[in-house]
């Protein structure tokens, strides 16, 4: 079996802390399997910017590019940098590496409860796919006339043929290959999620698109609707969704919903994808840095590990990618270890052990 290159990018807060369960994971999974993971990890970050005036090196893509897939922890310390300048690390490496899926499962493991009622790991089971380089995000404007009376800001999204058709296509894609829950009778739906009513170009534009990939894909059933709807149905009804497309700002906004669904923040996986592989993709948990947390190992490493898994299965390693999966449910099932954010005082690395000494026996 090949080897891997991994880059890790532990980033900000509890960017280091996380980290390492990613590589603890990654050394279960190497023990196991026999699969060799050669890490390098990079200290880009806020703290790099108040040494360097930058986020990272110009040449980070470069560096970047020899990998086979990066880990991010976490960017960004608001007390150090702005988040608007701390951010820009994650929008480069997206956009200069063509990671134009952001792909966030949505679903619950045994032994976690939602605090929404009703929602069970039986009954939760969808995906949102986002578009993660163009749309709202693509960072076309400017301030004109700060302080006067009639100064002003414009931000202008820019919604491409190319760039949402691609998108969009891979929501089908996926929703061809999923089995939900399970169900090997299960029929997939794509449900877009749009804003047309008041958008009436860029989403109109994006629900033109949306019906011209659909009749490529006649099997598939398909729903429309519009995201301030979507975020009351995403609480009222989650297990009629299946796969979900949206721009990227509408996507940022429902999988924040999306992972207090499934048990909070520390459960919420990442995945900033270049389909193609002509690029490297990236794998993140989704919390945030939490600065305040630093230090204190109480943040819940299963975001972390779940992103991966998500990395070892886009790198065609299916089972140990089932291993992690698997690994994660039986711990959490057995109900023995909770971090702080489910009521418990297991430590960040006490449940990442465990997890991964359950890989070793399974």
């Amino acid at each position: 079996m090949k080897d891997y290159k991994i880059a890790l990018i532990p980033g900000d807060g509890v960017g280091p802390e996380i980290s390492r369960e990613a590589e603890r994971i990654l050394h279960a999974i190497s023990k196991k399997y026999s699969i060799r993971f050669e890490t390098g990890c990079f200290d880009w970050s806020c703290d790099y910017y108040l040494k360097h005036g930058e986020m990272m090196p110009e040449a980070a893509l470069e560096t970047l590019k020899s990998y086979d897939a990066i880990f991010l922890g976490c960017v960004g310390d608001a007390n150090k940098v702005p988040d608007h300048i701390s951010l820009t690390m994650l929008l480069k490496i997206r956009k200069g590496f063509d990671q134009y899926v952001n792909l966030r499962p949505i679903n619950m493991f045994p032994g976690v409860e939602s605090p929404v009622k009703g929602v069970t790991p039986e009954n939760l089971d969808m995906v949102v796919v986002r578009e993660n380089t163009e749309g709202e995000y693509s960072g076309a404007g400017g301030f004109f006339k700060l302080g006067q009376p009639d100064g002003f800001a414009t931000q202008t999204g820019y919604f491409t043929q190319k760039g949402c058709e691609r998108v969009i296509r891979f929501a089908f894609e996926l929703a061809q290959k999923r089995k939900k829950l399970g169900d090997a009778n299960h029929v997939g739906m794509v449900t877009n999620c749009t804003k047309s009513n008041a958008l009436n170009y860029s989403m109109v534009f994006w629900d033109m698109v949306f019906n011209q990939v659909a009749k490529g894909y006649p099997n598939i059933k398909t729903d429309m609707a519009l995201v301030d709807a979507m975020t009351m149905w995403f609480v009222k009804n989650p297990e009629a969704f299946d796969v979900i497309v949206a721009s990227n700002l509408f996507g940022d906004i429902i999988t924040d919903l999306g992972a207090m669904i499934q048990g909070g923040m520390g459960f919420a996986a990442g995945a900033n994808l270049n389909p193609e592989k002509n690029y490297p993709s990236m794998f993140e948990p989704i919390h945030g840095s939490a600065p305040k947390y630093t230090g204190k190992a109480v943040v819940n490493p299963v975001a972390t590990i779940e992103s991966v898994r998500m990395m070892l299965e886009h790198l065609d390693l299916q089972e140990p990618a089932d291993d992690i999966h698997s690994a994660i449910a039986a711990v959490l099932k057995r109900g023995e270890l909770k971090t702080r954010d489910m009521g418990g005082t297991t430590k960040t690395h006490e449940l990442g052990e465990a997890i991964a000494k359950q890989i070793l026996s399974e």
